[in-house]
C-alpha cells in the first residue's frame, strides 16, 4: 500500500498465512500531507484537505510500486518504531531509486536540513530538486498547485437516487481500504467519492469487537482479508454499484484479472447471501457455482461441511419418475422405474395457507383445505394440468428429517424434498411465478434448500412486481363446491339432471378401491361418489361395525390400476342411476376407454349380472372369457361347473302399448332422432309468437352477449327467425355451436346471431320441447354408406310429420321407442327390416320376444358385390340359407 507520497507498506512472500506488514519511511525528502477526515464522535475536529500535489506523488507512486517487488534498506530507526529507508524498485539496489524519481517529477521536496557534505544520495538529490525547479515541474509550476486539490467528499447526500442515476454502468473507483473479505473503501472517479462497499451476494468471516473494547476474529477471516487485499488495495478496478439497501452501498467489483465476489466463494473464503444476491448483475448461479465447488472440495469455512444428500446414490439423487397424484401444492406421489412409489416435495416453497383462526372461524363447516384456503385449488390444478401421467427430472435437494410436535408446530414425517423439471421448466419456479406458492426464508448457515433457491427468489420478485396470486390486491376467488357424497337427498336431486345430461365431465379426485372413485364435477361445482356399473370388483379391507373385513384377493392391484390409469385425470361419466347410499352409478370414460371393460381386459374384475341391458355387454362378456380361458389373476383358480338345467318360473309381464302422437322434427347419422308432443304444441307456438314480438319491439345489441357453454339463449336460423337453444361449445366468437332445444337441430354459428334469454321465455316457463329417442330393437349399421341409406330413408319418411309413438324399453342415453305412421298405422321398424336396410336387435326380456319374433322373419344377409359395395339379401324363411353367388 502507498500511505502517501513518501511513505509505503510491504510484506513478504506469505508463509501458511498473511505475512507480517512494515512501513518504510523515504529519507531525506517530504511530499505532502493526503486528506484526512475528521476524528468521528469528536466534533471539534474537521476534515483536512489535500496539500497541493500530495495526490498526485501518492498516485505517481502507487501505479509504480503496487505489486511489485521492492528492495529497501534501512538508514534510521526511530525511537517510536519508525523506519527510513531507500526503497528500489527490484529485487537489487541497482534499480530505479523511488526518492530520486519523486524529486525529479518534482512530486517531493528534499529535507535539506541536518545534509551532511560526505552524503552523496543527500547530494544527489538536491541537484535533482535544483533540475526540478529549473523546469517547474510540479510543486515547482507556476500557481502553487491549488488545482491538485481533491474535494473529497466521504458521503453521499442521496446514495439511491446516485445509484440509480448510473444504471448498473461500471465507473472507475481505486480501492483504499480493505476492512474484510467482502467489505472494502473505495475511491469513486472522477467526483472523489470516498464510501464503503459490500461485495453484493457474499459474506466473509468478520473482525468482531466485542462491548469491553476487545476484538475476536472469525475463523479464516484474515486470510479473507488477505486475499482480497493482495488483489485489489490500490489496484485501479472498476465498481458496479448495484444497490442501497439501509445505506448499506451493494457493488460488484470487476478486475481485468477476475472478478474477486466468485473467487471468494471458489476459495472457501465467503458464503452467499441471500438478501443481497439478488440485486448481484453477473449471475447469481456462478457465485452459487462457486460456493458449490467450495464445499465440495472442503476447502476453508467449508471444511467440516456435509452436503444434504451425502448418503444417497447418484441414481437416488438425479431420476426420472412418472406423476400419479398431486397430494398438495408442493407435494406430489411419482412412481419409479422400478415401480415404487415415492412421495416427492418441492424443495424450498410453501404453498397457500391461512392461520389456525380463521381455519376453525366456523367449527360447524367441514374445513377442506383444497377448496377452503385461497389459490390452494389454482395451485394443485396448476400442477394436475402440468404434471399428471407425465415423466419428469427429478434432483433431490435435501431430505428434511422427522420432527416430532411442538406447542405450535405439527409432526412431520421424513420428507425428500427436490427439484423437479418437464420440458427443462422447473415446475416451483413455475408454481412461485404464478403466484401460487411462496418462498421459504432460511437461515444463513442453512444449507437444507432448493438448488436453484436463486431462480425462485427472482421468480418471486415478479410475481410481487405484477400482483400475480396471492400478491394480487384483488379479491381471493371461492370455491363453492357442494359434497353430495352420501348425502341421499342431494344426490336425488342430481340424479336427473346427470342422467339428462349424457357424458359429462368431471376429474377423479380419489379412489376408493377399483370400482369406487371420487369425483369432481366442475360444471355442477359438486363431489359425488361413483360406482362403476357393470362389473363386480375384489373389495378392499374396511371397518365393519363387527370388525375390519379382510380385503378380497387381487383388490389392492385393482385399486392400483384404476389409479394409474385415472387419479386426477380429466374423464367422462355416464350416470345410470344410484344405490339407496346415495352413490351414483355409471360408466367411466377416458381417453377413448371404458374403465369397466379395462379392468375386465386385465382380470381384476367380473362382470356384473346388470350389464345385460347395457351397451357395453358384449365386450365386457367377451373380455371375461378370455381372461377366463388364461385363468388370469381373479381366474386363476377358477373351475368350469357343469351346466345344470334350471327351471325359471317367472310371471309373465306383458308389453305395454300406449301409443301417442308426437311429431318428428330432426333425424341424426346415429339413427338417433327429436319429437315433439303433440299435445305441448299450441304452447309452443304460442311462446314462439310472443317472443318474436317483443324481440322485434326491442331488438338485442349484437354483438353484446357473450356466450358461455351450457346457456340457454336466443339463435337466429337460416330462415332469419329466432329460436331457443342453448351452446354446447364455444370455439371462438365466430364459431359458436348450439342446439335448437324445440326441434333438436344444431348449427355452428357466429356470436352476432346470439342473444340474451329473456326470463319471460325460459326453459321455467316452457320445458324444451326436443326429445330425444332411439330406435328399438334395431341395430345400427356399422357401416357408413349403409347407414346413411338408413338415414335418407327415415328422413323421407318421417321426418316433419306426425307419427304414434311407444316406449319401448330404456337406453344408456335415451328411451328407445317403436314408431308408427300417422295414417297407415305401420311400423317405420319393422318396415326397415323388411326393406333389408337394417338387422334386428334381440332382446331377451320375455314380453318383448312376440314383436321380435314378428321382426326376425325377415333375415338379412350381408353379402358383397364384386364392385366392392355392400348390398342386403331378404328372404321370408326363418332358416338361414347356403347362398351361391354367380
Amino acid at each position: 500500500m502507498v500511505l502517501s507520497g513518501c511513505a509505503i507498506i510491504v510484506r513478504g512472500q506469505p508463509r501458511g498465512g498473511p505475512p507480517p506488514e512494515r512501513q518504510i519511511n523515504l529519507s531525506n525528502i517530504r511530499a505532502g500531507a493526503m486528506a484526512r477526515r475528521a476524528a468521528q464522535g469528536q466534533p471539534d475536529t474537521k476534515d483536512t484537505p489535500d496539500e497541493p500535489w500530495a495526490f498526485q506523488a501518492r498516485e505517481f507512486l502507487r501505479k509504480k510500486l503496487i505489486g511489485k517487488e521492492v528492495c529497501f534498506t534501512v538508514e534510521i530507526k526511530t525511537a517510536l518504531g519508525r523506519e527510513y529507508g531507500i526503497v528500489y524498485l527490484g529485487r537489487d539496489t541497482t534499480g530505479e531509486n523511488i526518492a530520486d524519481s519523486l524529486v525529479n517529477e518534482g512530486l517531493a521536496t528534499v529535507r535539506r536540513e541536518g545534509i551532511r557534505g560526505n552524503n552523496p544520495d543527500q547530494a544527489r538529490l538536491c541537484d535533482l530538486e535544483d533540475q526540478s525547479k529549473a523546469s517547474k515541474k510540479g510543486l515547482w509550476s507556476e500557481g502553487g498547485g491549488t488545482h491538485t486539490i481533491r474535494d473529497v467528499k466521504y458521503t453521499i447526500e442521496n446514495p439511491r437516487n446516485y445509484i440509480d442515476s448510473l444504471h448498473q454502468k461500471p465507473i472507475n473507483a481505486i480501492i483504499e481500504h480493505v476492512r474484510d473479505g467482502s467489505v472494502v473503501r473505495a475511491l469513486l472517479l472522477p467526483d472523489h467519492y470516498l464510501v464503503t462497499v459490500m461485495l453484493s451476494g457474499v459474506k466473509c468471516p468478520t473482525f468482531k469487537r466485542e462491548a469491553d473494547g476487545t476484538e475476536s476474529t472469525e475463523a479464516f477471516a484474515a486470510e479473507a482479508k488477505f486475499f482480497t487485499e493482495s488483489r485489489l488495495l490500490q489496484r485501479d478496478v472498476q465498481i458496479i454499484l448495484e444497490s442501497c439497501p439501509n445505506q448499506i452501498i451493494l457493488g460488484s467489483i470487476l478486475h481485468p484479472n477476475g472478478n474477486i465476489t466468485e473467487l471468494l466463494l471458489k476459495e472457501g473464503f465467503a458464503r452467499c447471501v441471500d438478501w443481497s444476491m439478488a440485486v448481484y448483475t453477473q449471475g447469481a448461479e456462478k457465485l452459487r457455482a462457486g460456493e458449490r465447488s467450495a464445499k465440495e472440495r472442503k476447502v476453508r469455512i467449508w471444511k467440516d461441511y456435509v452436503a444434504p444428500t451425502a448418503n444417497l446414490d447418484l441414481k437416488d439423487r438425479q431420476f426420472v419418475a412418472k406423476v400419479m397424484q398431486v397430494v398438495n401444492a408442493d407435494a406430489m406421489v411419482v412412481k419409479l422405474n422400478s415401480g415404487e412409489l415415492k412421495t416427492i416435495h418441492l424443495s424450498s416453497i410453501r404453498p397457500p395457507r391461512i392461520e389456525g383462526e380463521e381455519k376453525n372461524k366456523d367449527k360447524d363447516k367441514r374445513f377442506r383445505p383444497l377448496y377452503d384456503i385461497p389459490y390452494m385449488f389454482e395451485a394443485r390444478e396448476f400442477l394436475r394440468k402440468k404434471l399428471i401421467g407425465k415423466k419428469v427430472n427429478v434432483t433431490v435437494d435435501y431430505i428434511r428429517a422427522a420432527t416430532g410436535p411442538g406447542e405450535s408446530t405439527p409432526a412431520f414425517s421424513e420428507r425428500t424434498c427436490a427439484t423437479v423439471t418437464i420440458g427443462g421448466i422447473n415446475i416451483a419456479e413455475a408454481l412461485i411465478s404464478k403466484g401460487l406458492a411462496t418462498i421459504i426464508r432460511y437461515r444463513q448457515d442453512d444449507d437444507q434448500r432448493s438448488s436453484h433457491y436463486d431462480e425462485l427468489l427472482a421468480a418471486e420478485a415478479r410475481a410481487i412486481k405484477n400482483g400475480k396470486g396471492l400478491h394480487s390486491k384483488k379479491e381471493v376467488p371461492i370455491h363453492r363446491v357442494a359434497d353430495i357424497s352420501g348425502e341421499t337427498q342431494k344426490a336425488k336431486q342430481f340424479l336427473p339432471f346427470l342422467q339428462r345430461a349424457g357424458r359429462s365431465e368431471a376429474v377423479v379426485e380419489y379412489v376408493f378401491s377399483g370400482s369406487r372413485l371420487k369425483l369432481y364435477m366442475p360444471k355442477e361445482t359438486c363431489l359425488i361418489t361413483f360406482l362403476l356399473a357393470g362389473i363386480e370388483c375384489p373389495r378392499s379391507s374396511r371397518n365393519m361395525p363387527g370388525g375390519v373385513q379382510v380385503a378380497e384377493p387381487f383388490s389392492d392391484e385393482a385399486m392400483l390400476f384404476t389409479k394409474e390409469l385415472v387419479l386426477q385425470r380429466e374423464v367422462e361419466v355416464e350416470v345410470e342411476s344410484m344405490d339407496k347410499a346415495g352413490n351414483f352409478i355409471g360408466w367411466l370414460h377416458i381417453e377413448g376407454g371404458n374403465l369397466s371393460v379395462a379392468l375386465v381386459e386385465n382380470a381384476l374384475s367380473k362382470v356384473h349380472f346388470t350389464a345385460e341391458r347395457s351397451a357395453y355387454y358384449k365386450t365386457l362378456t367377451s373380455a371375461e372369457d378370455a381372461c377366463r380361458e388364461r385363468k388370469e389373476k381373479i381366474w386363476a383358480n377358477y373351475e368350469e361347473k357343469p351346466v345344470e338345467e334350471v327351471v325359471y318360473v317367472t310371471e309373465e309381464k306383458e308389453r305395454a302399448a300406449n301409443y301417442r302422437a308426437v311429431y318428428v322434427t330432426e333425424i341424426c347419422d346415429t339413427l338417433h332422432f327429436y319429437s315433439q308432443d303433440v299435445e305441448t304444441g299450441a304452447q309452443l307456438e304460442n311462446l314462439m309468437e310472443t317472443m318474436r314480438a317483443e324481440i322485434a319491439a326491442q331488438p338485442p345489441v349484437e354483438g353484446s352477449y357473450a356466450p358461455r357453454r351450457g346457456d340457454i339463449c336466443l339463435a337466429t336460423f337460416a330462415d332469419g327467425e329466432w329460436y331457443r337453444a342453448r351452446v354446447e361449445k364455444v370455439e371462438s366468437p365466430s364459431r359458436v355451436h348450439v342446439f335448437y332445444i324445440d326441434y333438436g337441430n344444431r348449427e355452428v354459428v357466429s356470436s352476432t346471431r346470439l342473444a340474451a334469454m329473456p326470463p319471460a321465455f325460459g326453459t321455467r316457463t316452457l320445458p324444451a320441447q326436443a326429445t330425444e329417442h332411439a330406435f328399438a330393437y334395431i341395430q345400427v349399421p356399422q357401416d357408413e354408406d349403409v347407414r346413411a341409406d338408413v338415414v335418407d330413408c327415415i328422413v323421407r319418411d318421417i321426418q316433419n310429420t306426425q307419427c304414434l309413438m311407444n316406449v319401448e324399453y330404456s337406453g344408456a342415453t335415451c328411451p328407445h321407442v317403436t314408431i308408427q305412421f300417422g295414417d297407415t298405422k305401420d311400423d317405420v321398424g319393422l318396415n326397415l327390416v323388411k326393406e333389408g336396410l337394417v338387422m334386428v336387435d334381440v332382446r331377451k326380456e320375455k314380453h318383448l320376444q312376440k314383436i321380435v319374433s314378428e321382426e326376425t322373419v325377415w333375415i338379412n344377409i350381408c353379402i358383397v358385390r364384386s364392385n366392392g359395395r355392400k348390398c342386403l339379401l331378404n328372404t321370408h324363411s326363418k332358416n338361414w340359407p347356403l347362398v351361391y353367388l354367380v
